[in-house]
Order: C-alpha cells, then structure tokens, then sequence
C-alpha cells in the first residue's frame, strides 16, 4: 500500500443502479486497470471479486455491499489518488445497503444499462442519492449489447432523473457497430485497438473525431460548455468574451458543476472494455474529496439544542459513522465506519455517543470484498472496519471520549413481508436464536418478533428474495435447518375519526389494590407519521411518575391492533384527564388503564386495515402486452403508464403487495419466458372492505 495519500487526493465513491445494470462488472473492470487484481472476474461465471458471498455467485447478484480500496494514476492525472468504493446491490429487496452506502459516501457513478435506459430501482438510488446531496456522474453501460440505444437512454435519464444531465462522451457506434467514443471535453476520439472491446489486450487509440459524428459532437459541446461556465464566473466571462476555453479550465468548470450537486455529467462506453480507464479518469477529475463536502454537523449528547462542527481534518476530535455490521466466520463482528474527522489506533478506547458506552477498537482492517488487510491507525476520509466492538450497531457515532458528538443517524424503510419460521430439530432451536440476532443486528430492515398466539417466530423484511436469502444465509453461515410459511403480507391498522375513551382498572385483591383511571383522547395522524403521545394532565390530577406508563400501555395496545391485531399507526394519543389513589395507585395499574382505553378508543374512531402498495414495472415483448396489462389490472393494479422501453414495452402500475406473490412465475409463463419486473414499496393505503373481511376472517382461523 502507499504511503499516506493527502485528503485532497482521496475518493470515496459508490457504485449504484438497476440490478443488471453491470455495477459489479464495472467495478472488476476498475480493479483489474488500477492492478489492485491480475485477473478479471466475470458475474456470470461466478467469479466477481466483489461479489463475494455464495448466493451472490450462485444467482449472480449482489446482496450485500462490498468495499475495496485502489489507487489510479495516470497520463491525464500523473498524481496517485486513492479511490475507495463501494459496489452495492441493484435488486430493491437490498436497498439498505445503498442507503447506509450513500449516507457515508462523498460521490457516486450511477450505471445504466444501455438498452432499457433509465429503470424503476435506478429512480430509486437516484432519490436516494438526492437526499444525502451526494454529487454523481451517469455511465450509461453496455452499449455495445444489442439493442444498445444511447439516444433512448440519455433521454430518459434527462426526462426522469434531472434535465441537467450533459453528455461527456458520445458513442462511436452502438450494439455491435460499437468502437469507441467522442470526449467532448478534449474533443478527441478514441477507438479501440482491437475488435473485442472486453479483450484484456486492449488499448484506446486517439483518432479524428468521424465525419458523421462532427455535427453532433460540436453541437453537443456547445451545449455543454454554454452550462459549465455558469459555475464559474470567471471563465463565464471569458467564454462571454468569445475566447477559447482550454481542456484544464473546462475541466475545472465541469468540476464546480459537478460538485454543486445539480449538474450530472453523462459518460457512455462498453463497461467491460478499456474505457473504464477514462472514467477513472473523470472520477478523479469531477468528484469530490473529503474536503470538498460539507463539514460534518453533529449535535452535543449533553444538550440536543447545540451543533458541534467537525471538520475534515486530522488535528480534530475523532469522529465517525458505523454503517454496517458484518459477521466474518474468523474474526466475528466487523463495523464498518467512515471517518469524518481526526484520526485513531487500533487498540485505543472510543466513545459510542449514541449508546453512551465506551468501546474498545481491537482491530482495524481495511476490506478488499472479504478480504482484511491490517492497519495501525485510520484517518478523516478513510473508511475501514473495526474488529471487537460489542455494543455498535448501524447509525451510531463513534468519538473521542473527551469531545463527543452524535451526528445524524441512518433511517431505513419499514418491513413490508413476513414469514413464520421454526426451526427443525431441538438442537437448532437455541442456535436459530442466536442466528436470527446476528443477521438482524447486520440488517437494519430484518426484523424478528413472537406470534405470543400460536408462539411461532415471526421474520419480516422487504421481500420474497431478501427473507429466502436470510434463510439461507442460517442454514450455510450458522448451520441451523428451519422451516418457513408462506410469506404473509405486513398489514398495519390505523383510525379514520376522532374519539375518546375511558380506561378504568380497579382490582381489590387483599392488601394493597390496584387502581389505575385514564381519559384518552385519540386521532389520526397523516400517513407516515408514526405514533404521537401527547401528556396534556394538568394539577397533578395523575402523578407526573405514572404517566411513561400510561405510554407504555398505549404503546403495547397499539402494537396488537384491534380489527386482526397488526400494528396501528399513524395516531395521536392525548392523555387530558383521569384520577388516581394514594394508596393503591402502581404504575402496572396505570399501564393495564392506558392499554384498556386505548382499545376502547380505537373502537370507536373507524378502524380501518392498511396494506402496502407496490410501484411494479413490467416489461414485455409487444404481442404479449395485452395480456400483461389485464393480468396486472385483474391484480387490483392501477395502471399509471405505458411506455416504449429499447426493444420492448414498459408498464408503470401501481399494485397491492398481496396480489403479487408469484407473479415472476405467471408472468413468465404469460409471455413465454420474455416478460421481466422490478417491484418496490410505494405506500401504505386502505384496504377495500370485503378483503379486509377476507383477512379479519384469515386471521381468526
């Protein structure tokens, strides 16, 4: 490894897409040009280092998000840069890693795949990306796969995504005419020196930009360079002047516009070819540094009210994020962390602000996929792992002991699909137990619970494909056979009116008693805000010490429902009166209370059954298109748009979870193996009235 590389020369990047879009070929092809591998490792042959798990080989795709760290120096950029990356999965079921990924990212290169262009889980990194303010650059990929259509593709980047996305490169040819690019920023081309774009023999030969692309590629750059000098004033009025910019200053234009978070710069090629040296090119050259991002803003674990900045730099407090929790079968848990500033030795004692505990860093180990390279110390704008931490988990700030600060934690999306699960011999009993806490505490959107009626272990996470793997992650990692139901889908109840209620617990049972009396007031919330307790008991008419267990008891009530028992949400409770006796009074008394009137309460303010909806995009080969819109509005489905997607016809619907269970399966049947979806979780909505009767029904059974 190198030695100590300045901040400024640093990149910590993510690679994000659709699945299919060649992330994780890409990501081989950068390893294998910046030498950190001798050997390219193909997806299909199960040979990608990045991915690294069984099932990612198996199947093809990535499941978990992979770190590495290379280092690229070149003709154009002669300065060694470190670049560490993240590759993380395409397939919506696993898009927790791409949020934790970005949450601690400074950039990112968001592929497409260039025959289907812009695609529903591209949308979703995308916006996931918008709300971290993570700058990015666009590589539209594959374009020499049949059908390639860069036209198509940069189109519906610019329609779907943001209209200030600008093309860098053009293709010289698409599909299999394709042979190399048009920088518009140098204003050179390049073709490849030999006819297999993926021969490891390659090289990038600089030629005369092609006649029949002169035109094109001259409006293009106009285009290009009338945007980028809006990002600096200077060489604005320079261009205004009617001067000639340089390579260097559009560069450092393009660079600016970039940074700012609003400018999306548009790279095209075959990913598996050569071309990838000159995106590495143009990731040194357009995104960020650790220093270039806004300085990190924490608050004081002693008073939430005051900010305490942190700013890249090695002289401040230490300062970092945990971001994921991995099992490694040899050294046990590993957090992954990034450091926002300030440094620290492996061996030294860190503060978790979050938990308020003092940790111990055992080890620290730099990760290349799965594999660990040792390291004495890391410093700001490093991300590394750390070996012997007991009480982190995901979100949670590690410090300095004598100056800490919590920064903001990471936020993911709740379970949408469960499944009872029961293990298959006694001796796998206990060691389910400890199976399922290790894969929830890696997974913040897994999460395990008891059916206290039938005592079944109830998982829950966001798809058929994430709790299958789960599964057999236990049955590989942990050695644990279990046998599991058919996937139920994650209902959840909520209230349509305003009401109150009384809550009366009075028990005279020798000696002390119990008495506990409530008035509740209950109303709901807009979707997606959650439970609110609100404390409105003035005079002292209920203790101030009994009140967090009337919480408690409308809390517990809240998580059993009351039409087929799944979670209310979206609700204010307002506690405003009640009375209490000096004698016989409790806390559990109070609770028992809280727990009765809010029942009540429920009751009587329309109750209603919610269930998760699914944006589903359905493609399919022209003659079977009739067939698959009836299948999907037969499904409950609401239709929103159709559209022509390269070679075949794309259909937006909106459709109920609980209508989609099997639908790969029928859908492949419908359309004779060509037909293909992505789903994802859009909201929460009512559910109509004689299939809520079908599941209060289902339930009682």
């Amino acid at each position: 490894m190198p030695d100590k590389i300045n901040l400024d020369k640093i990149r910590n990047i993510g690679i994000i897409a659709h699945i299919d879009a060649g992330k994780t070929t890409v990501t081989e092809r950068i390893l294998f040009f910046t030498g950190k591998t001798h050997k390219i490792g193909e997806v299909h042959e199960g040979l990608a280092v990045m991915d690294w798990m069984d099932q990612e080989r198996e199947r093809g795709i990535t499941i978990t998000s992979a770190a590495t760290t290379c280092f690229w120096k070149s003709d154009e950029n002669p300065e060694l840069h470190r670049i560490n990356i993240i590759d993380t999965p395409g397939h919506v079921d696993f898009t927790a890693e791409v949020e934790r990924s970005l949450r601690v990212l400074d950039g990112a290169v968001v592929i497409f795949d260039g025959k289907m262009g812009v695609e529903p889980q591209s949308e979703t990194v995308w916006r996931q990306a918008d709300k971290y303010n993570v700058p990015r650059m666009c590589f539209i990929n594959k374009i020499n796969a049949l059908g390639g259509d860069f036209n198509m593709s940069y189109n519906s980047i610019r329609e779907r995504l943001n209209p200030n996305s600008y093309a860098i490169f053009l293709p010289i040819g698409e599909s299999n005419e394709h042979k190399g690019i048009v920088d518009l920023v140098k204003n050179k081309a390049y073709i490849y020196s030999d006819a297999d774009p993926a021969s490891l023999e390659n090289t990038l030969q600089e030629i005369e930009i092609p006649e029949n692309l002169k035109k094109k590629a001259g409006q293009a750059r106009l285009e290009l360079i009338e945007k980028v000098v809006e990002f600096d004033d200077s060489l604005m009025e320079k261009y205004l002047d009617g001067k000639e910019l340089n390579t260097a200053e559009i560069i450092l234009a393009l660079r600016k516009a970039t940074l700012s978070g609003v400018f999306f710069p548009v790279f095209v090629a075959d990913g598996r070819s050569v071309s990838v040296t000159k995106i590495l090119d143009y990731i040194v050259d357009l995104l960020p540094s650790p220093l270039d991002v806004p300085q990190v803003i924490g608050m004081d674990p002693k008073d939430e009210g005051v900010e305490i900045i942190r700013k890249a730099d090695e002289s401040e407090p230490f300062t970092a994020l945990a971001f994921k929790i991995a099992t490694d079968p040899f050294v046990g848990t590993l957090t992954f962390f990034r450091v926002y500033a300030g440094k620290v030795s492996a061996g030294s004692y860190v503060f978790n602000a979050s938990k308020n505990k003092k940790e111990r860093l055992g080890r620290i180990v730099l990760m290349h996929a799965n594999h660990r390279e040792e390291i004495k110390e890391i410093s700001v704008g490093e991300i590394g792992a750390a070996v012997g931490l007991k009480d982190t988990t995901t979100g949670d700030t590690l410090c300095s002991m004598e100056k800490p600060v919590i920064l903001e934690t990471i936020n993911f999306p709740d379970p949408v699909i469960s499944v009872a699960i029961e293990p298959k011999t006694k001796p796998d009993q206990e060691k389910m137990g400890v199976a399922l806490q290790k894969l929830a505490q890696e997974d913040p959107t897994f999460q395990i619970s008891t059916n206290h009626e039938t005592n079944q272990t109830i998982i829950a996470g966001m798809g058929e494909l994430h709790l299958e793997i789960l599964v057999d992650r236990m049955k590989r990692e942990f050695h644990v056979e279990a046998n599991v139901s058919a996937p139920q889908v994650a209902y959840k109840e909520t209230i349509e009116s305003h009401s109150q209620a009384e809550g009366k617990y009075i028990r005279q049972t020798g000696g002390h008693g119990q008495y506990g009396h409530v008035l509740l007031k209950i109303e709901p919330l807009v979707r997606g805000a959650g439970f609110e307790f609100v404390n409105a008991i003035k005079g002292g008419i209920i203790p101030q010490e009994f009140i967090p267990a009337v919480q408690k008891g409308v809390k517990e009530a809240l998580q059993k429902g009351v039409i087929a028992g799944y979670p209310l949400v979206d609700v204010r409770v307002e506690l405003y009166d009640g009375s209490y006796h000096d004698v016989d009074s409790s806390e559990l008394a109070f609770q028992i209370a809280g727990s009765m009137a809010v029942q009540e309460a429920v009751k009587k303010a329309s109750p209603i059954l919610l269930e998760p909806i699914m944006k589903i995009e359905a493609t399919t080969p022209d003659n079977y298109f009739g067939d698959v819109m009836g299948d999907l509005s037969s499904k409950r489905g609401q239709i929103e748009e159709t559209s022509e997607r390269g070679p075949v016809k794309a259909i937006d619907a909106k459709v109920p979870l609980a209508e989609m269970f099997g639908y790969s399966t029928s859908l492949r049947s419908m359309t004779q193996g060509r037909g293909n979806y992505s789903m994802e979780f859009d909201h929460y909505a009512p559910v109509p009235k004689n299939i809520t009767q079908n599941i209060i029904e289902g339930k009682s059974k």
